[in-house]
């Protein structure tokens, strides 16, 4: 069932609904043994499912754009609650930079032996251009291709995460319903083009290319033979930071509030992918309000999601010849 907002409160074939929070869908569930990086944790759904991980004994990592955010949100998130500081670590990095992502990755795998749960969760919205410092359109590079980088920066310590515990790793995209209004068009070869650039489908290309990652990487780790998944979701439609640039998103969520998800319904169907035994050896899916959903016919183009990869690999490989 498609969900463009208006929910659906009925429990569905995974016995959750629009209406599930968070702490509803891992309700008895164990992580003590596992480790997970969520980006864009400092505050709204990021910060929720960082929130529920650690309730439910996972070690959480929150990369931050500064260090004095995100232990602004450790505090918040550990003060009165009683989860142990020692289970939450804060280091710093900005998705928009891949120089940032590359030593945050550097720097997390000298500190921590294990990585079972990769939630590529942060995003912004825009609209007008704006390059990152590597050149890119800012929506892209921050929603799509640092998250991009960063898998393929940890794909190897959580393949050996996988094969020594035996526990199958998980890859999470936090996409958005919002893919679908791209129509038939997805160029991505404009996308770095101010003259190509167009205000209303940047974010719907990044949020569709978060689909088509998690789509190319299921079917790689299938091909391998390892044992790791990929899949991607809607969180549903959520007041949040997301819209803090944009007056004419704030409105619209303000005037969609009998459609809007509360922050902790808005979490769970990521808390649900990262931790629910119902989803172990399902990969390349993409989810809403804790159940598999259909995505927009671009989104499930395999020759798409190729060259999708192989583009973003090319704008990485050529930051490094930088």
């Amino acid at each position: 069932m498609r969900n463009f907002g208006c929910l659906t409160w009925r429990p569905r074939p995974s016995g959750f609904s629009a209406a599930s929070t968070a702490e509803e869908v891992t309700a008895g569930l164990d992580g003590i043994h596992l480790t997970a990086i969520v980006t864009g944790a400092t505050s709204g759904i990021g910060k929720e499912t960082a929130r529920v991980l650690l309730l439910r004994g996972v070690k959480v990592i929150i990369p931050a754009r500064t260090m004095e955010s995100g232990l602004r949100a450790k505090r918040s998130l550990t003060q009165g609650q009683g989860i142990p500081d020692s289970r939450l670590h804060v280091m710093e990095m900005d998705l928009s930079s891949l120089d940032s992502v590359q030593r945050f990755a550097q720097h997390f795998m000298s500190l921590h032996e294990h990585l079972n749960i990769l939630i590529n969760n942060a995003g912004i919205i825009l609209f007008s251009f704006r390059p990152s410092e590597d050149g890119i359109e800012q929506q892209f590079a921050t929603n799509h291709l640092g998250h991009f980088f960063l898998t393929d920066l940890l794909l190897e310590k959580m393949k050996a995460t996988a094969k020594e515990t035996g526990v199958q790793g998980r890859i999470i995209n936090v996409s958005s319903a919002g893919h679908r209004c791209n129509g038939s068009y997805f160029d991505i070869e404009k996308l770095g083009d101010e003259r190509k650039f167009n205000r209303y489908l940047a974010y719907p290309h990044s949020k569709l290319a978060n689909i088509l990652h998690a789509k190319e990487l299921s079917r790689r780790f299938q091909v391998e033979g390892c044992n790791l998944t990929a899949n991607s979701l809607h969180p549903g439609l959520i007041k949040t930071e997301i819209g803090r640039n944009s007056t004419l998103i704030d409105l619209l969520l303000s005037f969609l509030k009998l459609c809007r998800k509360s922050i902790p319904q808005g979490a769970a169907t990521t808390c649900y992918l990262a931790l629910h035994p119902n989803v172990e050896d399902v990969s390349g899916k993409y989810f809403e309000d804790c159940n598999e959903a259909t995505p927009s016919a671009l989104a499930e183009d395999e020759q798409l999601a190729k060259k999708v990869w192989h583009i973003s690999e090319e704008l990485v490989r050529r930051r490094k010849l930088d």
